[in-house]
């Protein structure tokens, strides 16, 4: 029978708060866990991340003090959430070995996001930005053979291929053609919603982590590229919180934003493979279905609705993290030229893209392109992992 959070009952909120010990939880093995397990946990650090965020924004704009009370201790329990999420991840990962986790975790949502996605143009909108995640991974796995002398499989396995995608310095656009066409509230899919909010959330955290850590890096290629590539991150959260409708309310979104943290940790919790973990997901959603109930209380009081008539009556297939390679392969040998225009796509360079490049460029070659030359002239060949045989042919990296 489908899962329906709406119907489940939660732990009361008055039983969520937990101590310094029960938040520290042990980290996964770095070495024997699962690549994938490491995915989630960062996918779940994101979201939460986001949920705090956004409660706070809700609560500078709520003139109830009850309200931003309620919202207050809710978030409280989110915060904890995501320290208890954040402590899943093993403390001896360095800048680089962690983006590469962050990039495969991309690469692996984004597309699971849009082979399941109803809406073409939502589907275009993750195939566009998951052919840029693959460049980055392909980056970052040859910072790390450069500086580190160690193979990306060491982190992503063989789940996850390492090619070169949509080239980063081609991804510096006029930051008008980042913003996309929103989805209609009244008309979209209660799926679509959760991807749009989960990708969102995704590209925050790595945006976010990319700006804070990339300064600690000591080695100058480092620094410079996570600085090209957080700009790039700029852009990617701008492009996937425009596709939202604004005219949602805010009891809306925070309805959509506890809907999604269920959708996610019940996922989660069904496709985990680590028993320890799953049970950090299976308490999570506990907690949630809590954080649900409320949201929806807030939802008929102010927006005079029914949940049901935004959220899907039970929860969609779980979001599951897997290989995409074949998928992957086909965008690209399809969409790799592609860039943006407006609301749209375009196949071929125009004027405000050109202008844009043009200035970016006069700073010299960027770090992107020079790590894979650097790496290059060290180890004697570029970072790939190709485990299906070659990779699509005419994909150069460098120029």
């Amino acid at each position: 029978m489908a899962f329906d959070p709406l119907q489940e009952r939660g732990i009361p909120l008055d039983e969520q708060l937990r101590n310094w010990r029960e938040l520290d939880v042990a980290p996964i093995d770095p070495d024997h866990a699962d690549p994938h397990t490491r995915c989630r946990i960062l996918t779940m650090n994101g979201v939460e991340a986001e949920a705090i965020t956004f409660s706070h924004q809700l609560a500078r704009h709520c003139p109830d003090l009850e309200i931003r009370q309620q919202l207050a201790r809710v978030r409280y329990i989110e915060a904890q959430q995501q320290e208890a999420v954040s402590r899943l991840l093993p403390g001896v990962a360095s800048v680089t070995e962690t983006m590469i986790a962050y990039e495969q975790a991309a690469v692996d949502l984004t597309a699971w996001a849009a082979r399941m996605e109803p809406d073409p143009y939502l589907r275009q909108s993750c195939e566009f930005v998951l052919l840029e995640h693959v460049d980055h991974l392909y980056r970052f796995a040859n910072l790390y053979e450069l500086i580190e002398h160690r193979a990306a499989e060491k982190v992503v396995g063989r789940l996850t291929e390492v090619l070169p995608g949509r080239p980063s310095y081609l991804q510096h656009r006029d930051p008008a053609d980042n913003v996309r066409r929103p989805y209609d509230r009244s008309m979209t899919e209660p799926l679509s919603r959760l991807h749009v909010l989960t990708l969102m959330s995704a590209e925050q955290q790595i945006t976010s982590y990319l700006m804070n850590a990339g300064p600690t890096c000591i080695e100058p290629i480092a620094r410079g590229l996570c600085q090209e590539l957080a700009m790039v991150g700029e852009q990617h959260v701008t492009h996937y919180e425009s596709l939202a409708d604004p005219a949602e309310s805010w009891w809306e979104r925070l309805l959509n934003h506890e809907y999604n943290e269920c959708y996610l940790y019940y996922s989660f919790m069904e496709t985990e493979p680590d028993p320890r973990v799953k049970g950090v997901w299976e308490l999570h959603l506990g907690m949630e279905l809590e954080h649900l109930r409320l949201a929806a209380e807030l939802f008929r009081r102010f927006d005079g609705r029914d949940p049901d008539q935004v959220l899907a009556p039970a929860l969609p297939p779980p979001v599951t993290f897997e290989p995409n390679k074949a998928y992957v392969r086909d965008l690209l040998a399809t969409q790799v030229g592609r860039t943006t225009e407006g609301t749209g796509y375009a196949h071929e360079p125009h004027e405000r893209f050109s202008a844009m490049q043009s200035t970016i460029m006069s700073g010299g070659q960027p770090p992107s392109e020079q790590v894979v030359e650097d790496n290059r002239a060290i180890s004697g060949a570029e970072y790939r992992l190709e485990t299906e045989g070659p990779a699509p042919a005419g994909l150069q990296p460098s120029r």
